[in-house]
Parts: C-alpha cells; structure tokens; sequence
C-alpha cells in the first residue's frame, strides 16, 4: 500500500473493508449537512492496515443547532438507529449537549457502530483544527492528526492502544511533526520509559 502526502492532504488505496465503507457512508452524510467531523481513536490505525478487531468508530462532530440536528437525523434514520435513544431530542439535550456520545449501527446491526459526540476540550478542538484529509481510492474522510492521535493512545494504556500508537508511528515516522509529537507527549505526562519502549528515541 503506497501512502502519498501532500500538504495536508494523504491518499492511497486499497480494497475497502466492511468497516471502511460503514465509516465513509456516515461522514459523507455528515459532509452533505455540512457538519465538521474529525475520526479519532483505534479507527485511524485501522483505516492504514493495522489488523485488529473493532466494533466502533470514534468521531467528534462541532456542536450544531438543534434544528440541524434534527436535520442530519432525519436523513441518518433513514439507513441508521441510533443504539441510545429513538428520541432526536433526548439523543441533543440529553447526550450530545451533556457532551455524552450516541451510537448508530445501520438498521438491524449493533456491529459496527459509529460513536458520536461534541467536541469538548482543548485536544478535541486541536484535533478538529488540524484535521487530516485522507483520500481513499475515490472518497474522502477527516482524521486526526498523528501527532496527537499517538501520544493519546499512549496516555489510555491499554495493550490496543500501545499498539496503535506503535504501529502509526512506525508507519509515518518520516512525516511527523516531532516537535508538536513531542509537546503533546509532555502535555498528556507520557513517561520517559513508556516512550523509549514504544517509541525508541523521538526527542
């Protein structure tokens, strides 16, 4: 799989997978209602080949009217449901504008689902800001940017995550930006040892 960079855009290609054409489906319809998104989380070293199981899709959208909500709702359920609510507003006021996440899974699956929710804080507004264009075979995807989304996934620990974030930086070393790399290592407290073992020397 040949990855080519240019500017902020990334383009390769490859044969979709069930979980890519779920996750490209329900952001081109986000595209369509003009609703910002960036794709965070395990789904992004997914989508460059990492070989490992996931049962959702983690996006942040910016916050929207609740009129724009209702909007995007009614075109969502039409292929969608939501797996927390059936009631748009309850799903706005008492998830997304609480800053909790709802899920959609197309009708009649639970698996795979999309987890949406607000942007929130100061990572999540980088995130959005410095959003990736990934351009796959034809369609196009936001993600987030490598330079946070690794030190994240150091920061939940898991044995998943460790891995993502090894396998992303093995894979665009040469692209990174170590300085931003490194200031969100320090900001998140990413111990010395966590980043020699996982990473080797990025300083």
């Amino acid at each position: 799989m040949e990855i080519e960079f240019r500017n902020e855009d990334i383009s390769f290609k490859k044969e979709i997978s069930v979980l890519d054409d779920f996750t490209l489906h329900f952001t081109e319809i986000l595209t369509k209602h003009e609703v910002k998104y960036v794709i965070v989380s395990g789904y992004v070293a997914i989508l460059f080949g990492r070989s490992r199981m996931s049962e959702d899709v983690d996006i942040l959208i910016e916050p929207i009217s609740y009129n724009e909500f209702l909007k995007l709702w009614s075109e969502l359920e039409q292929t969608y449901e939501c797996l927390i609510t059936s009631n748009p507003d309850d799903a706005y006021h008492g998830y997304l504008k609480n800053h909790n996440a709802i899920r959609f899974a197309q009708k009649g699956d639970f698996i795979p689902n999309m987890e949406m929710k607000f942007v929130k804080n100061d990572l999540d507004r980088y995130s959005m800001k410095k959003r990736k264009h990934v351009k796959l075979n034809d369609r196009s995807l936001f993600i987030s940017p490598f330079e946070l989304q690794i030190p994240y996934k150091l920061f939940l620990g898991s044995k998943k995550d460790v891995e993502d974030a090894r396998f992303l930086f093995k894979l665009f070393k040469n692209e990174l930006d170590l300085e931003v790399l490194n200031m969100f290592l320090d900001e998140l407290d990413i111990p010395d040892e966590c980043i020699e073992k996982c990473l080797g020397d990025v300083i």
